[in-house]
């Protein structure tokens, strides 16, 4: 249960980009809307009208005309950025600086201690609460920046509300503390409760650290203590291959699992333990069959043998009152749910603090900039986390094109299914934002209902796929014309072989490269994007070509090229469809920075930077995962 709530921290983390954005950008001032040109209303159904106008009776114009676009939008108003650096007044004192360090110590923040802690908290580091701390004197730092920088300038983007979400974003972390702090003090009264006088040792590894002295009683059982001898392989941290074992999986799920063969503690002495676990075979076989020893001292272990769960209660504090399992699993997976969620909340409001300095996204531009900021933003974020399942992350789950070491979880394209089926439910309702009840459908409209419309139909045929039960629905003509005996799996029931994800994003892609726009550069721009996205789809569906052909056969992370290249495509893509924003592309004429290579370096320029990070992060609790844990085999004296 701990695993599949893990299994969907990525879906829920990413899902909270986009109402982060919506709240973010702030509401428009009715006053200021009325003095407008033309209204919101009025701009959303006549430019509908007047792209299709160009897309059927006109190409796109090369050059900006300035009268259409303030006979539909209110002429720019000032902002921070132009009264700090762009037209900035000599005579007037401005703080620009100020601003520069709240950006730099809410990155340091958000995006290095952060992820750090993350990290350190996987392990049970003995620095994390140190690192904990320098995120919150950089948050602390940040916000006084900000607040002096508010303090000495003019509100030039008057209903903003970056600030308040970005406290409750802050609220949220420190929530997380608290819950921290609390298991720390139940620890703490558990250990003076059960302790005469003050031992370092114990203190520290249970009070400080949270961990159990069970761990370092149990490890010279599982002949992991013992320095390995030369010749072990990597190769061998292998499972038990398929083709070792004749019967079919539904057969081998049905024995009971005393058949298992497996060392026997019971009979082994202290003293004898030591030999059998410097023999090079035994730890060998030892390292093949851990998962299968773990099932079996789960289950059938007697009762008192000295470490079977059953008696794990031996090593465990007094006085402490033990929730249920499932409870237990259930809050561990929100916990981590959420504390992931950070880091993608802050990618957010960074989205929404740029908006805001810049004084973008008002009036009549609002809904075409909310669309492609957290479009733009999700496929940004999802490119990400492919890459880093790409380096390794969520081995663990299966999810790194790899055998799962840890048990059955739901699949990475059912996480990518359901995405998709949320995206598509909540976009189809979202294109009529704004629009006059009973106004007819623009061209525009029913273009974008339908694809999303796509998303939502294609996800819950992805997700369907993805189902287990409804897998052997499919079988089951097959079975009972063969008997259940008889039907052995294929190799590839290893991996799952799902083209819907990457369906639903090429045709995107493909769509969005013939959407019609005013201008020229406009067009390019979209075909851009839409071109990056259809690449992410072809090389994902080589990904399963290739692994088609040689099923995953380790549980380590078998890292195909092809999701490399895949990854940089969805993540570089979304973020030209940030790019592609339609003030955005305005202002770029209107400074004579219209130029596509321009764009696209910039765009790859900032991906790769965001993947050295990714990079970065998931080699560093890697690293520190060999350093602390006693069962990692290829960790060198």
């Amino acid at each position: 249960m701990h695993s599949r709530w893990l299994s969907l921290a990525p879906l829920l983390a990413i899902g909270l980009v986009g109402p982060l954005s919506i709240l973010a950008v702030p509401v428009a001032d009715p006053e200021a809307h009325t003095t407008s040109v033309a209204s919101s209303r009025d701009f959303l159904v006549f430019r509908r009208h007047d792209d299709h106008m160009h897309m059927h009776h006109g190409a796109p114009l090369t050059e900006l005309n300035e009268t259409a676009i303030l006979q539909w939008h209110a002429p720019t108003p000032p902002s921070y950025w132009s009264i700090d650096i762009e037209d900035r007044d000599p005579s007037v004192s401005r703080y620009p600086g100020l601003m520069a360090l709240h950006v730099i110590f809410m990155t340091l923040a958000f995006f290095v201690a952060l992820p750090v802690g993350i990290a350190m908290r996987a392990v049970k580091h003995s620095w994390h609460g140190l690192v904990v701390v320098a995120f919150y004197s950089l948050c602390a730092l940040g916000c006084a920046s900000s607040t002096l920088y508010t303090k000495l300038t003019p509100d030039m983007y008057e209903g903003s509300t970056h600030g308040s979400h970005g406290y409750l974003v802050l609220i949220l972390s420190l929530c997380l503390s608290a819950v921290d702090i609390t298991r720390f003090l139940v620890r703490l009264y558990a250990f003076i409760k059960s302790r005469s006088k003050f031992v370092l040792k114990p203190f520290w590894q249970n009070v400080v650290l949270g961990r159990n002295e069970v761990y370092d009683v149990t490890a010279k059982y599982t002949g992991l203590d013992a320095e390995e001898p030369p010749e072990f392989d990597v190769a061998e941290m292998k499972p038990l291959r398929l083709a070792e074992i004749r019967e079919p999986l539904h057969v081998r799920r049905n024995q009971p699992i005393a058949t298992i063969q497996t060392q026997d503690l019971d009979d082994a002495d202290d003293n004898e333990t030591a030999p059998w676990v410097n023999n090079s075979r035994s730890s060998q076989d030892a390292i093949r069959s851990s998962l299968l020893e773990r099932n079996v001292f789960e289950a059938v272990s007697p009762q008192g043998s000295r470490h079977s769960d059953e008696t794990l209660h031996d090593f465990k504090l007094p006085g402490l009152i033990e929730p249920q399992a499932p409870l237990i699993r259930i809050s561990q997976g929100a916990f981590a749910t959420l504390e992931r969620a950070l880091i993608f909340a802050a990618f957010g409001m960074t989205l929404s603090g740029i908006v805001v300095y810049t004084g973008g996204c008002r009036e009549s531009y609002v809904n075409g900039c909310l669309a492609h900021l957290i479009k733009g933003g999700i496929f940004w974020c999802y490119g990400l986390v492919t890459f880093a399942r790409y380096l390794g992350s969520f081995s663990e789950l299966g999810w790194a094109w790899n055998i799962s070491p840890t048990g059955e979880h739901v699949s990475a394209e059912f996480v990518e299914s359901l995405v998709i089926f949320l995206y598509g439910i909540t976009n189809t309702w979202m294109e009529r934002f704004g629009v006059h009840s009973g106004d007819p459908y623009t061209t525009k409209q029913v273009q974008h209902i339908s694809i999303a419309v796509m998303f939502w139909f294609a996800g819950l045929v992805g997700m369907g796929i993805e189902s287990k039960r409804v897998r052997r629905w499919l079988a089951a003509s097959a079975v009972a014309a063969v008997g259940p005996a008889e039907a052995s799996e294929p190799s590839s029931y290893r991996g799952s072989f799902n083209p819907f994800p990457a369906l639903v994003i090429g045709v995107t892609g493909a769509a969005m490269s013939a959407h019609a726009q005013t201008y020229i550069f406009q067009v390019q721009i979209h075909e851009l994007w839409g071109r990056l996205l259809l690449g992410f789809s072809v090389l994902r569906c080589f990904t399963y070509f290739f692994v088609w052909l040689g099923p995953p056969r380790s549980i380590l992370p078998s890292r195909p090229p092809t999701e490399a290249l895949a990854s940089f495509f969805l993540a570089c893509g979304g973020l030209v469809f940030i790019f592609s924003t339609e003030e955005v592309t305005i202002a770029a004429m209107r400074k004579g920075r219209d130029d596509m290579m321009m764009f696209l370096n910039v765009a790859v320029a900032i991906t790769c930077f965001a993947f050295c990070w990714t990079f970065c992060i998931v080699a560093m609790k890697g690293w520190l995962k060999s350093r602390s844990s006693p069962r990692y085999p290829l960790s060198t004296p």
